[in-house]
């Protein structure tokens, strides 16, 4: 069994910085941009947020694919890792200084430089993911190094979810919205450069080789059982939180009638995975990862139910229940992400083949496919209560509109994170690994 250092741990963690900030303010801030701002029609801006994301559900594979192919066994991903960060700040920049007139132009620069962005996305993330396959081989170590990158990657959030829309609205207008991007930009960097060097002496647990085709190897991956359940109950939980991000926003303009209780409501929903990933860490070493999953979803249901009270326009019931579904967020985003390297590792042990890069390329591919359904249902929802879209100027929203912005981030993703526990129910490797650790 390999342990792994501190500086090693914290060195991977650093890469939670560029994932947690990328994969946190498109989903708060692009929507609203794109239908307060430019005057994109809320289904179509729905759209174009979803599109770039599932183009990586194609890319995602092919990623991970080169990755398990690379020329440089001993340093299998981390090129790949600082090359894309790079080439990703420079993208998030650009995507905010495009025309702004007439929504048309505008939404299509959005939707070229999103895209642009998302590809380079897939050469860092799915790298980063398979490293945590590669440079352990301990069952507990993983939940381990996972709780430390969960912990920064849950900082970057809680930093840019809040940062974003505060700078937005201090500067106001186009010029907000590119001091943002410029903000968030600096924040990829610094993770990119850290996980590049934090992990430059880690030596690879697992030597196989890739081979086989491309199509192949993914059939392979998608015949696995435990990898498919997983997999369709990660997504489904993952359109629940996008729906979330991409919903808060809404909920403090048009129904408590206050931006800056986005900022908070945001605090209070990624928040409490700074103190309490430990504690859900030390619950899964009793309980397992599998079951430490299921318990976090239930609670994240719960306060998704509770973000019902928030039709009333008052802030605090708001925040309480966006606290209660931070509490469950926390468990539900370490303990998927133990169990992939289990899975990853596992199944390179099986087969004799390398597919770490592939087995993440493909969960990350499905988790990108989630995050970005969730603002598109919600854009239809918004559509379907009649919500208006606007250039900038506020505008009042019918009480079917309010309406449709509460049950966008309360009942539907309650009921699709409830669903989510069905395939979870189906995972087996996880007793197996958990009864080998403990007879270790």
């Amino acid at each position: 069994m390999t342990a792994l250092s501190r500086r090693t741990r914290a060195g991977y963690a650093l890469g939670g910085i560029a994932s947690g900030t990328y994969g946190t303010v498109p989903g708060l801030i692009l929507m609203p941009f794109l239908t307060d701002l430019l005057g994109v029609e809320a289904a179509i801006a729905g759209m174009i947020v979803f599109a770039p994301k599932a183009w990586d559900f194609f890319l995602n594979p092919i990623a991970g694919r080169l990755s398990d192919r690379s020329r440089h066994p001993h340093d299998r991903r981390r090129p790949f890792i600082l090359r894309a960060g790079i080439l990703l700040a420079l993208a998030f920049v650009a995507m905010f200084f495009g025309p702004t007139a007439p929504p048309v132009a505008g939404a299509l620069w959005v939707l070229v430089l999103f895209l642009a962005s998302a590809t380079v996305y897939a050469f860092f993330q799915v790298p980063f993911l398979a490293m945590s396959a590669e440079i352990t081989d301990d069952y507990s170590e993983r939940t381990r190094l996972i709780s430390w990158r969960v912990i920064v990657f849950t900082l970057a959030i809680l930093v840019s979810g809040a940062a974003a829309p505060l700078l937005v609205e201090l500067a106001g207008g186009i010029a907000g919205y590119r001091i943002m991007a410029g903000a968030m930009a600096v924040l990829i960097l610094v993770g990119t450069v850290g996980v590049w060097w934090g992990t430059r002496s880690v030596a690879l647990t697992r030597d196989e080789v890739a081979g086989g085709r491309l199509f192949g190897q993914l059939a392979e991956v998608l015949r696995d059982r435990d990898a498919r359940t997983l997999i369709l109950a990660f997504v489904l939980q993952a359109v629940a939180i996008g729906m979330v991000l991409g919903g808060v926003v809404y909920v403090a303009r048009h129904v408590v009638h206050d931006p800056g209780v986005a900022t908070i409501a945001f605090v209070c929903f990624v928040g409490p995975a700074v103190v309490l990933t430990p504690v859900w860490s030390m619950l899964g070493r009793r309980i397992g990862k599998k079951s430490g999953f299921a318990v976090a979803t239930v609670v994240m249901t719960a306060g998704l139910l509770a973000l019902l009270t928030a039709r009333t326009g008052d802030a605090v019931p708001l925040l309480v229940a966006s606290g209660v579904v931070g509490i469950g967020y926390a468990g539900a985003q370490l303990f998927p992400l133990a169990i992939l390297p289990d899975v990853a590792a596992e199944d390179a042990k099986r087969s004799g083949v390398n597919r770490i890069g592939m087995i993440s390329g493909v969960w990350s591919g499905f988790e990108l496919l989630g995050y970005a359904l969730g603002p598109a249902i919600l854009g239809i929802v918004l559509s379907l209560g009649g919500y208006v879209a606007s250039t900038g100027d506020e505008v009042a929203q019918s009480d079917a509109a309010q309406w449709a912005i509460v049950i966008g981030v309360s009942v539907i993703p309650a009921a699709l994170c409830l669903l989510s526990l069905l395939p979870l129910s189906r995972y087996r490797l996880d007793a197996q690994l958990r009864a080998a650790a403990l007879a270790a």
